[in-house]
């Protein structure tokens, strides 16, 4: 697979760990394996003891193998396609880095007993890894383009900064209500109501601040990026609502979760755009220099350097 492939791969990978953690929780198996780094204090696997639970968490754990692989495989991808770009492959490195940190936080979850605030952070941590590999398919995926100036700069910062607001105060919502991963799991205590109605006032100022910059970027590159985003805005509101109003069922939360991370990555690709970010940054040279096709075996061929 080409370096971009890769790239994409990454992007996925930390969805799906979203996703297997959430069911965890959703599942009540949060405490499933109710050691750390070993499953019990005897063994590092489950024991029949712990039933289904231990199964689904442990399964878990074990899919945070998976996307190490993947991690280190991009790494190594970007290390052999960006010959002179340091920045892409510290940005590669990254990723890789985080994607054991995440298990170790993980980890602290369970040595806390799933204290919410730092379920929050596990959550949030995994969105950035998820809006750091969009950021990398941007750059691997072709040449840098002038970024935009003025109002819509703005706007697309502003954006940014809403859906990240918009997802933090949806961890406040889901720490203060049910699905908390164990009956014995704490909350934060907070009303989940009062939180729900702060959570859905910013979903509705982020949606209003799309629907300016969708606007203000009419006829440019960024313009597709921006309408992908409003529709997944849209798209996650409604979810949102109608979990809220039908008592939270299982399946739609977990739709809702893995619709937070497709918000994440849609944000970043349309700030990125904007932005002018691409193969070019980071790197010396002139973006005639870099291949556009991400493959490295083509990269390789033709002597060219990639970013």
């Amino acid at each position: 697979m080409n370096v971009k492939t890769w790239a994409w791969a990454s992007v996925v990978a930390n969805t799906v760990i979203i996703l297997t953690g959430g069911l965890v929780r959703l599942t009540g198996s949060g405490l499933g394996c109710p050691e750390w780094p070993r499953c019990t204090p005897e063994s590092f696997t489950p024991h029949s003891s712990l039933g289904v639970h231990g199964v689904i968490e442990f399964g878990n754990r074990l899919l945070t193998y998976v996307l190490i692989a993947v991690a280190i495989t991009t790494f190594v991808a970007v290390w052999r396609w960006a010959h002179t770009s340091r920045s892409l492959r510290q940005h590669a490195g990254v990723l890789a880095v985080g994607v054991p940190f995440q298990g170790v936080i993980g980890g602290i979850t369970v040595l806390t007993d799933l204290n919410p605030w730092i379920v929050s952070l596990h959550l949030l941590l995994s969105m950035g890894l998820v809006a750091g590999s969009i950021v990398l398919v941007v750059r691997v995926s072709g040449p840098a383009r002038p970024p935009l100036e003025g109002l819509a700069s703005r706007l697309a910062i502003a954006v940014y900064v809403l859906v990240w607001v918009a997802v933090y105060l949806g961890t406040i919502v889901t720490g203060s209500g049910p699905h908390a991963g164990d009956v014995n799991a704490p909350r934060n205590e907070l009303d989940p109501q009062l939180w729900s109605r702060i959570h859905a006032l910013s979903v509705w100022a982020l949606v209003l601040a799309t629907l300016v910059l969708v606007v203000a970027l009419r006829g440019t590159a960024a313009y597709r990026s921006a309408l992908v985003l409003l529709g997944v805005e849209l798209g996650q509101g409604l979810i949102g609502y109608v979990q809220y109003f039908t008592d939270l069922p299982i399946a739609l939360v977990a739709a809702h979760l893995v619709g937070a991370a497709v918000l994440v990555a849609a944000a970043t690709h349309t700030l990125a755009r904007v932005r002018g970010i691409g193969q070019s940054n980071g790197t010396s040279g002139s973006p005639s220099q870099y291949p556009t096709s991400g493959s490295v075996s083509k990269a390789t061929s033709r002597g060219s350097v990639g970013s």
